[in-house]
């Protein structure tokens, strides 16, 4: 092995935190059982000020794993969870681990053609999703192999006080389900179990493939990537070591979203396994976030940068006392200097003795795999890798492992690495490579250094990709949409600079011959978009060009219209 992969940064910088670890070779939900067994009146989870205990939430597991034996579901099944954060959500999440079958997990606020495709995808038999996102669901539902649909709803865990304010508020809102409809709601569901008279538990091992989440991967295209027990188990294992203030019963925030590897590997699964406290947030606003950190005296948070902007503005944060946070991640995005510097103060000024720790890490390796030490902090770094986690800087798409400080592509390798994409064994074969060192290497896209010490060093992403709000954005996915229009002959998608989310999604649209721009165009563009592309992902403006700009070659020059973005948003800056 290389110098720089055969450094063990971690015990030269933290003498209390474990080079190598013993890994558990279980399920999840063994993991999650034991902790159980151990803490059984600990608190697991809080939603909506209602709190479960871990032997609560193992009885609720088991209720729902027999429930969907009786619909049928076996070993290795598909069942696609849409679902925020809540309690149903998690219940579902460790029953379809305990069974055996794989969970495939997809945004809730995904467009009706996205959620067909996930649900083809992944042959998914059977769904859960929630009663405001029924429709698009039962839209789609005949050009899939789904069986049943799962209808829970938020208002069935919540205390009576708080139910009655949300039928009045949010529950008005909603579409009413006809009551004919073919689904299941949640209370028949759970009563199904009682007709389980057989043996509902799986025999599941470290190796077995236990969850499905979606990532454009290297070229932009949407890909499922399969994830085992053992890569979640090793990550909570992972992220614990790399935090010896963690305590039995500490609070972590769980604001980020169960599709995401961030949300579902460290706010669920590390807190859950290791006999952590999990405070659910189901639909996060900063405002929410400040309030939630405070009243139940957090230990961990966790954010994307803009997460961070957004709390320095907040006036309630004004005299916060966050003295009880032990750890404060942010990931998903590059910090900048500049705003890790002010919220390290912010923090400093709310009588935290911490700062931010940055970290790094893709959706192929679960989330991150890399984070700044404690108590050693390098500007610019986003940190060293975990325990076991092997980190190298190669000529791109090369396996030439370049000199300390020299600019290459970000390979990574450990017990967290994807066993492969699903249904794309070609993309599988460019992203994951075997080397001489006998490890298999994630070729991430992503360009960095690595100094001398082994800290790591973010220098940008050799694929295109908008991080807006923490979300990956791929503008390939959405030019091949807006190309697919009978009024488009060519569009270009570009990230541009948004004071709150770092990036927004502009669209460049060239309109066929004889169709000329109006605001009509432009808002059944927008509507055909609210179709095919989620939420998040939604141009901010679109603006119709009669040319492209093109390189020497034909293609549309992406970069030509960035900089023209810069430059205005500049001119704009400086006049404000």
């Amino acid at each position: 092995m290389s110098e720089i992969t055969a450094k063990t940064p971690w015990k030269d910088s933290m003498g209390d935190v474990p080079m190598h670890l013993n890994y558990f070779e279980g399920s999840m939900y063994q993991a999650l059982e034991k902790i159980a067994e151990k803490y059984p009146n600990n608190i697991a989870f809080d939603f909506m000020g209602k709190s479960t205990t871990y032997k609560v939430l193992i009885e609720k597991i088991n209720e729902c794993a027999k429930s969907l034996r009786t619909l049928g579901v076996r070993k290795g099944d598909k069942v696609t969870i849409a679902m925020p954060n809540c309690p149903q959500a998690i219940h579902m999440f460790y029953a379809i681990n305990l069974i055996g079958a794989i969970a495939n997990m997809i945004h809730p606020l995904s467009a009706e053609k996205e959620i067909e495709f996930y649900l083809k995808e992944s042959n998914s038999v059977t769904a859960i999703t929630l009663d405001q996102f029924y429709n698009k669901f039962e839209n789609v539902r005949a050009n899939t192999n789904i069986v049943n649909i799962i209808i829970a709803s938020v208002k069935d865990e919540l205390s009576k006080p708080l139910k009655a304010g949300y039928m009045l508020t949010e529950g008005r809102k909603m579409e009413k389900i006809p009551k004919d409809a073919p689904v299941i709601r949640w209370r028949e569901f759970i009563k199904m179990g009682k007709f389980c008279f057989y043996n509902y538990k799986e025999e599941v091992g470290g190796e077995d493939t236990a969850v499905i989440l979606y990532s454009g991967g290297t070229t932009g295209t949407t890909k499922g990537i399969m994830l085992s027990n053992k890569n979640f188990n090793a990550l909570g294992q992972q992220v614990v070591a790399a935090n010896p203030m963690f305590r039995i019963g500490d609070k972590m925030l769980a604001a980020m979203p169960l599709f995401h590897g961030f949300g579902l590997g460290v706010c669920i699964h590390t807190m859950l396994s290791q006999g952590g406290r999990c405070i659910l947030v189901p639909r996060f606003t900063a405002k929410s976030y400040a309030k939630l950190i405070t009243k139940y005296k957090c230990n961990f948070i966790a954010g994307v940068p803009t997460l961070y902007e957004a709390l320095l503005r907040l006036p309630s944060m004004e005299g916060a006392d966050l003295s009880s946070l032990k750890g404060v991640f942010s990931g998903g995005d590059s910090m900048s200097i500049e705003l890790k510097k002010k919220f390290d103060k912010f923090l400093a000024d709310h009588q935290s003795s911490i700062q931010v720790r940055e970290g790094y890490g893709t959706t192929e390796t679960v989330t991150a795999c890399c984070l700044t030490p404690r108590d050693r902090y390098k500007e610019g770094s986003i940190g060293i890798p975990f325990s076991d986690t092997y980190i190298k800087v190669v000529k791109p798409d090369s396996d030439e492992e370049l000199p300390y400080g020299e600019e290459g592509e970000i390979l990574l390798a450990g017990p967290t690495v994807m066993q492969g994409y699903m249904n794309n064994e070609e993309e599988t074969k460019n992203t994951l490579r075997r080397h001489d060192d006998g490890l298999t290497w994630v070729y991430t896209g992503d360009l960095g250094t690595m100094d001398n010490e082994g800290f790591i060093y973010f220098k940008g992403r050799a694929k295109r990709m908008i991080i807006s709000s923490g979300y990956n954005i791929y503008p390939a996915q959405l030019e091949n949409i807006f190309d697919a229009h009978e009024k488009v002959q060519m569009s270009c998608v570009i990230g541009i600079p948004d004071k709150y989310r770092m990036q927004a999604v502009k669209a460049f649209i060239m309109l066929k011959p004889g169709i000329h721009p109006s605001k009509e165009i432009e808002e059944e563009l927008l509507n055909y978009c609210k179709a095919h592309i989620a939420k998040y992902a939604i141009p901010k403006e679109i603006e119709f060009r009669e040319e492209l700009p093109k390189t020497l070659v034909g293609k549309v020059a992406y970069h030509l219209l960035e900089e023209e973005e810069e430059k205005k948003y500049r001119i704009i800056s400086d006049n404000n």
